[in-house]
């Protein structure tokens, strides 16, 4: 029987649609990532593309070391030309899937993410921190390059601070991860969850199909010109009106304020 290394937990949140946790289970090594932890990954991320009534992910790390600390450097070791392309190619599947979930995928992290784990991390759409985490790109220091989602960081964090991190393999802290984009919110571990779960409360009280065509449009934002991103979104609020949840939703919006 193979080892589980990818628990996928699913929550009904009184009948408005479920949140599931995705959760890394190799505390051990650190929640490190090698091909059977992927394999389990894209499976997870699979199941979950299915679910209708989906609201929104959390991706977690077992244990408080480590979020996700990187690729397992024993299977990186044995890897020739061939075997390399195959192996990075299914990271960056990982990250697709993540990226191309209909709903938010939130990444909830606490001590190590660092190379693999970092690219995983910038896939998903927001990111919340423990203080205290430690986050890094220290692939040149194994005589690799930071390649695949690393292609995310300029957005996050901008050109200079991508090139400190990918030519100096040096790490950061939370704070400073904070501070140049890399994660959306820093608080203390006991306060970790509490803080989630306002972002997780915000989205499953919204629209559901609202927030599937938001997340949509986002991935057109970020590669259309101005123009054409401000047309997709003509088009993504007049989609919203072929349902019945906008009327719905101000209905109520109304009857409150009288």
């Amino acid at each position: 029987m193979s080892e589980t290394y990818v628990k996928l937990n699913r929550t009904d949140r009184d009948g408005r649609g479920t949140v599931a946790t995705l959760t890394v289970c190799n505390e051990k090594k650190l929640n490190i990532v090698n091909s059977a932890v992927m394999d389990q990954l894209l499976d997870a991320l699979a199941t979950l593309r299915k679910d209708e009534d989906l609201r929104v992910a959390i991706l977690c790390g077992e244990g408080t070391r480590a979020w996700i600390g990187g690729a397992d450097i024993n299977e990186l070791a044995s890897l020739d030309p061939d075997s390399a392309r195959a192996f990075i190619t299914k990271l960056h599947r990982v990250c697709e899937g993540i990226r191309t979930l209909p709903v938010p995928v939130i990444a909830r992290i606490a001590g190590y993410c660092l190379g693999a784990g970092l690219e995983i991390a910038a896939s998903c759409d927001m990111r919340i921190a423990a203080e205290g985490s430690t986050f890094g790109m220290p692939e040149v220091s194994v005589g690799i390059p930071s390649v695949i989602e690393a292609a995310l960081l300029p957005q996050l964090i901008g050109w200079g601070k991508t090139r400190e991190l990918v030519f100096t393999g040096r790490s950061i802290g939370a704070d400073e991860a904070l501070q140049c984009g890399l994660v959306e919110r820093v608080t203390a571990l006991d306060q970790l969850d509490a803080t989630l779960e306002e972002w997780v409360a915000s989205i499953v009280n919204a629209g559901p199909r609202a927030i599937r065509l938001q997340k949509t449009l986002i991935a057109q934002w970020e590669k259309l010109p101005l123009d054409e991103a401000i047309e997709a979104g003509i088009g993504s609020l007049s989609e919203a009106f072929t349902t019945g949840e906008p009327v719905e939703a101000m209905r109520r919006f109304l009857d409150r304020k009288r």
